[in-house]
This record gives structure tokens, sequence and C-alpha cells, in this order.
């Protein structure tokens, strides 16, 4: 089976305090970290035996705040992004961690997800990090919440970022009618696929990945078949993928997030993203 798996651990921590964001300047127990570092390693070990069974994965790390600070995370995407059988390993990040150990990574198959966060680090910072990636050929994508607040720094730092390097934005959904018509003209400069980003799907009974192919696994091995979708469908460890692989349309009224909608049937994103989509890099 060629699979796409979601992995989001016990950790609800982050070294950033965005005003939008739940999971700012949280900080977790050691019992917490402990318990997140194993659930990321039984993972990792369970990926690695799915060679045996002719199974191709692509992995997404999406913590609930920042994993790179933990060097779980980062042993985590080194040993996966060497793995024969797995076809990309990224990780949703706001790249404020020492990237020393990224010349480990293969450039390959692993890639980042990268979230800019204005305020929370200077601007020069976070292009140098950037520009360590980009030296090294790891492909990322660079992207920002589009607060009006942050219109200048949006604009700054696609000037700064290299042509080739997409830079997208996500809609604020939070506010309805928060955007101008001359806000979208803006955004849409910076992100040509904006307009589909702040569209909401109708998606209920609509055909899906999510569930069949794509699968959302917490810690514990607990799947859903979407992050949204609160059922609980079954455990990896136990069930195995070829148990758990059924067409699921949604249940969910509406889908609104990207990591959702980009699965569904029928939508214009395959020829946006290609083999990109999970690192979230359109083809220029």
């Amino acid at each position: 089976m060629k699979v796409t798996i979601y992995f989001r651990g016990s950790i609800s921590s982050c070294n950033y305090d965005c005003p939008y964001c739940p999971f700012s300047k949280n900080t977790d127990s050691q019992e917490t970290l402990a318990k997140d570092r194993l659930q990321v390693q039984t993972f990792v070990d369970w990926v690695r035996k799915q060679a045996d069974r002719g199974h191709q994965l692509s992995v997404f790390f999406n913590p609930y705040g920042e994993g790179l600070t933990h060097r779980w995370y980062r042993e985590a995407l080194v040993e996966l992004s060497h793995m024969q059988h797995v076809d990309k390993v990224a990780i949703q990040t706001n790249l404020s961690a020492k990237l020393d150990w990224a010349c480990d990574l293969n450039p390959a198959t692993a890639a980042f997800w990268v979230t800019y966060h204005p305020g929370q680090t200077e601007e020069e910072r976070f292009l140098q990090q950037c520009r360590k990636l980009y030296v090294q050929k790891i492909p990322f994508s660079v992207g920002c919440v589009g607060v009006k607040s942050a219109f200048h720094s949006i604009s700054s730092i696609r000037k700064a970022l290299p042509k080739d390097v997409y830079m997208w934005v996500n809609a604020y959904k939070d506010r309805p009618d928060y955007y101008s018509a001359e806000d979208e003209a803006f955004l849409t400069q910076i992100d040509p696929y904006f307009v589909l980003n702040a569209l909401d799907y109708d998606s209920m009974g609509k055909p899906c990945r999510a569930g069949q192919t794509v699968f959302y696994v917490q810690g514990d091995g607990r799947v859903k078949r979407c992050y949204k979708d609160r059922q609980v469908i079954g455990n990896l460890y136990k069930d195995g993928l070829e148990r758990l692989s059924q067409e699921r349309p949604c249940r969910m009224k509406q889908c609104d997030c990207y990591i959702g909608y980009i699965h569904m049937e029928g939508q214009p994103f395959d020829p946006i993203y290609g083999d990109r989509v999970l690192e979230r890099i359109a083809i220029l």
C-alpha cells in the first residue's frame, strides 16, 4: 500500500507565544515529554517494520507545538529519511531550533513545512535558518497566518526569500468578512493559491482519501480518518494498514484546513502541489 500518515504525539508545548495559537508558551511536564519520546520511537520502529509488508509511506509530523526543539523528533526525521520504503518525511516547524543536525538528513526524502511568526523571532534570524536549508537543498515551504498586522512582515519575508521558495498564506478565518478585496489581492500576490485556502469546502458525504490511504495517528496508536473527525477507526499497531483502509466518505459538514481538504477527491490541488503536497510546496 502507498499511504500517508500524519503523526501527533503527546506534546502540546511551544517556545513561541503567538496570540492566535492555543499552545503558545505551554510547558510540558517531564512525564509528558518522556511519554512523547516513547511514542515517537515506537512509531519509528513500526515504520521500519513496514518494509517487510511492502508498504510505501509518507510521514508528516504535526505536533501540538514545536517538535524540533526535542532531540527525538530530529532523530526520527533523520532515520526515516534514509528508509528505502519512506517516500517523504516532513514536519511542521517554526524553524527556531538549531539546524546543525540537518546535514544528516536525506534531502531526497526530507522536507520542512516552515511557519514564520512575526514578533516571535527576528526576521534576519529566521531568514538565516531558511538559508541553511536552501544551501543544503532540503526542500521547504514558508508560510504565515494572514492576519492584517502581519502584512508588512509577510511582504518583507517574501522579498527576501529566494524566488523558487514557495510562500503560502493561511487565511485567518476566526472573523467573517475579515479581508477586503484589496487585502485578497495583496495576499494573492504573495501566494497565488491564497483564495483556494480562504474557502471552506463542502465535504459531507463526499469522497476523500482520508481513512483509506491517509491516516491521522495519535501518539498511542489510535487512528482517525481525519484530524477533525473525532471517531477512532482503529489502532495502528493492533490493526495494521490493511485492516484500517476503507472507503470513508467525509462525516464533517465542511473542511476548512489545508491538511484536510487536499485529500478530498475532485479538488484542484493535485496538479498544484504534485508530489510536494505534504510539505505544501506548489509547482511554480
